[in-house]
């Protein structure tokens, strides 16, 4: 909390020209901070005369966790369709709950969600928290905060999981303030410690050349986001049994201060390399922007999609919906072609739980080559032609 004492406060204006978020103006010769603040404390440090002053609220210390228990997922409901990462969050939550014990749960919000419930109990819940009503048609982050973070208060789950889309990073955050709770954000990696059966969360950090797991050993519940694509799901399995649990709104929840105009599906969005089977990927040594149209000819005639590294996008040969790595997006398709990629360790997390992986590269000593199934060592503009006339021939037959 920001605190400005009107007895000390002067009205010099030293605080309200060093603010970087213009939070601060002097009003009738008196400091007065706005909504815009960000408890930063650059003011606190230019204030000459102390009318200034931070405090930090230290969070609150649980020291009791035996009323918290059982492992949630929240499961993205879209446009009629479940987000395939609800699946692989099932996959994942399931492993953590059979090693604490518990029970496995969904949290189902949406309309018309049909037989959702129940695929989502053949794929490995024990129970599901369904609220079916109109009010989730549109995505709307207050109402879908409000009612998440009044059934975890309620039903109190020790870990709760949700996927790392745009989705779940908008409004899972607010969840856990609400909650006093601790939030990893993007996690790769998820297992329980032995000890205390406190949830360990991995996460890239420093751009990615580092993975930090991270433990919220004081509160709960543990929140995270998991990257899609990351995580296995299990196989649908019809006789599995389970709970499905209708949620009714309370007063008050249907209500929201967001009002969506309209909804328009960008173009860029329509480049879904998670889904795809095959992809071709390209890398520096394609040498330049031409070099994908050779990628595009291959990908034709695979019925495969274009991806790349992170080298060629930020040097602006192909746009960012493609890339692969942990700056970028997560895959795992069945066939992942490389060509001239190096393979820098951020690459190859995006794309080594691919099912089978073909490298072509003229240098002998790239590092993709040490993930690959299978390695070609040569020049691409010569590899990928005859590879392009081999498949189409074979088509004609």
């Amino acid at each position: 909390m920001l605190k400005i004492s009107q007895e000390l406060c002067i009205g010099c204006g030293i605080c309200e020209d060093s603010c970087p978020f213009g939070a601060i103006e002097v009003v009738a010769g008196l400091a007065v901070a706005g909504d815009s603040c960000t408890l930063c404390g650059a003011c606190v440090e230019s204030c000459e005369v102390g009318a200034i002053t931070l405090e930090i609220q230290q969070a609150k210390v649980q020291s009791d966790f035996s009323e918290w228990k059982g492992v949630w997922v929240f499961c993205e409901f879209r446009g009629g369709e479940l987000a395939s990462v609800s699946l692989e969050l099932l996959g994942i939550g399931r492993r953590l709950a059979d090693k604490r014990g518990v029970e496995l749960s969904a949290v189902l919000l949406g309309y018309n969600v049909g037989e959702t419930a129940q695929r989502l109990i053949g794929h490995g819940a024990d129970n599901v928290y369904v609220c079916d009503n109109e009010v989730f048609v549109d995505f709307k982050e207050d109402v879908f905060s409000s009612v998440t973070t009044s059934l975890i208060r309620e039903h109190k789950p020790e870990i709760v999981l949700a996927g790392a889309t745009a989705i779940g990073r908008s409004f899972v955050p607010g969840v856990a303030t609400d909650l006093n709770a601790g939030l990893t954000a993007d996690c790769t990696q998820l297992e329980i410690r032995e000890s205390d059966g406190a949830l360990l969360q991995t996460r890239p950090a420093f751009g990615g050349n580092i993975m930090a797991t991270i433990v919220c050993e004081n509160s709960r519940p543990q929140m995270a986001t998991v990257r899609p694509k990351v995580m296995k799901g299990l196989e649908f399995d019809s006789a599995r049994k389970g709970n499905v649990i209708e949620v009714a709104l309370k007063e008050g929840q249907k209500q929201s201060r967001i009002r969506v105009v309209e909804s328009v599906v960008a173009e860029a969005s329509n480049v879904n390399i998670q889904e795809a089977d095959i992809l071709i990927s390209g890398g520096r040594g394609l040498e330049s922007p031409k070099g994908f149209e050779l990628m595009h000819q291959l990908a034709d005639v695979m019925g495969a999609n274009v991806s790349a590294s992170r080298a060629v996008v930020d040097a602006g040969w192909i746009p960012y919906p493609h890339q692969v790595g942990q700056t970028g997006k997560t895959v795992a398709p069945k066939l992942y072609i490389a060509c001239g990629i190096s393979g820098a360790i951020q690459h190859v997390a995006g794309m080594q739980s691919a099912e089978t992986i073909v490298a072509i590269n003229r240098d002998k000593n790239a590092s993709i080559f040490n993930v690959a199934d299978y390695g070609i060592v040569g020049d691409i503009f010569e590899i990928v032609p005859k590879l392009i006339s081999k498949i189409e021939e074979r088509r004609k037959q």
